[in-house]
């Protein structure tokens, strides 16, 4: 018997698309909650088609970010659309969606109409700038939040234009922070019985995480810059080259453990040294520093300096790939990546569930589904549309 699952007392609909909103469809989801996905009929969420490589014509991206979702089919466009939607909302706990503020309000979507329904919802929206605010109603890309939010500004080298990262992390941490507040507005609502918004923006997603940027400015007059793969002052933590051509990232910017690092070297006198003896030291002389360490780096094999340094107690790793990590025995340990059949791609492998949890931990059931698949089961079981409705339905094209 597996074990129950957290949320499986929650039952989200979903109403965005792409990822901002849809990410944390899927964090709800791997935790048990009945997460009610809700496409336009016709197309589908656009991430039905999207990712870099599309084997038979299929998204590698879908399966993951719709994992464990049930899939309907209605045209928000029409009146009969947003009757059905409502009809599903007043037996939800949280409605997710991710379009532009007002669009749920020309859709007669709004929270204050869905609460009049539906008292105790959780009406979580993400968008790019927020609810509120002279920029609300802009249309706000997951880059643009990451441009704003300050975390552009400060990645890259710093003779290059800002650079980003090859995710999409500004959706995916607005996401995050919309699951954490949709929590904390359950754990609420089982006090009072109230809903309430939760307004997640994606710029101050990415501003929340970038750690004392602001006071550095405020209060020192320090503007961080762009420093390519070092942090300022931060020595030595940086990639190093091997004998055998392969990178290995140590972090050793701490004094104990730089000492450590110095006796693996075979140079226990660089940690007495007083260019390096401290931390504020070892940023200065930080260039000097990588130098010696590339130096040594380079005369030893990547397994070989990495067995060294673990020995010794020094943080340090591979920079891995996907093949690395299909292969590497931690994650295979932790269960790190979950394989699942696909109906047409057969053997799918996908990250797995986290964090972990001891006694209810959650558990990827199933990839993303196919358009519609769920229309029967929601609106026939759930609703109780007959087979007449949901005959004229299909045939006015609102499902």
């Amino acid at each position: 018997m597996s074990t129950p699952l957290p949320l499986d007392d929650v039952r989200v609909v979903e109403l965005g698309q792409l990822l901002a909103g849809p990410f944390c469809g899927q964090l709800l989801g791997d935790f048990g909650a009945e997460v009610i996905k809700v496409e336009d009929p016709a197309r589908g969420d656009p991430m039905r088609q999207w990712g870099r490589e599309r084997p038979y014509g299929k998204s590698l991206w879908w399966p993951v970010v719709a994992r464990n979702k049930l899939s309907v089919t209605a045209d928000l466009r029409t009146e009969d659309g947003q009757a059905l939607v409502r009809r599903l909302i007043a037996q939800a706990d949280v409605l997710l969606e991710n379009f532009r503020p007002g669009t749920l309000e020309r859709w007669g979507l709004g929270p204050e109409q869905l609460w009049e329904l539906n008292p105790g919802l959780i009406v979580t929206r993400v968008s790019g700038y927020g609810q509120s605010g002279p920029y609300a109603g802009r249309a706000g890309y997951g880059s643009i939040g990451e441009a704003m939010g300050g975390i552009r500004y400060v990645t890259g080298d710093p003779d290059r234009p800002p650079a980003r990262a090859g995710i999409s992390l500004g959706d995916s941490l607005a996401a995050t922070f919309a699951c954490l507040g949709t929590l904390v507005a359950l754990h609420q609502r089982g006090r009072t019985g109230q809903g309430q918004l939760v307004d997640s923006a994606i710029y101050e997603a990415v501003l929340a995480m970038m750690e004392s940027l602001v006071p550095e400015y405020q209060v020192a007059g320090y503007q961080r810059e762009r420093t390519g793969t070092t942090l300022p002052n931060v020595a030595p933590s940086n990639v190093y080259p091997t004998a055998d051509g392969e990178m290995v990232l140590v972090a050793a910017n701490q004094d104990t453990v730089f000492r450590r690092l110095a006796e693996a070297m075979g140079r226990p006198e660089l940690a007495d040294d007083e260019r390096y003896a401290t931390h504020g030291a070892r940023g200065t002389s930080m260039e000097e520093l990588d130098g010696l360490i590339a130096a040594w780096s380079s005369t030893v094999k990547a397994d070989d300096l990495l067995e060294r340094l673990n020995e010794h107690g020094v943080p340090a790793g591979r920079i891995y790939t996907a093949k690395d990590m299909l292969t590497d025995p931690h994650f295979k340990a932790r269960e790190a990546i979950v394989r699942l059949l696909h109906p047409e791609l057969g053997e799918f492998a996908m990250h797995n569930v986290v964090p972990k949890l001891s006694g209810t931990p959650g558990r990827v059931r199933h990839v993303g589904p196919a358009l519609g698949e769920h229309n029967d089961l929601i609106y026939r079981d759930l609703l109780g549309l007959g087979d007449g409705e949901l005959d004229s339905l299909r045939a006015a094209g609102v499902i």
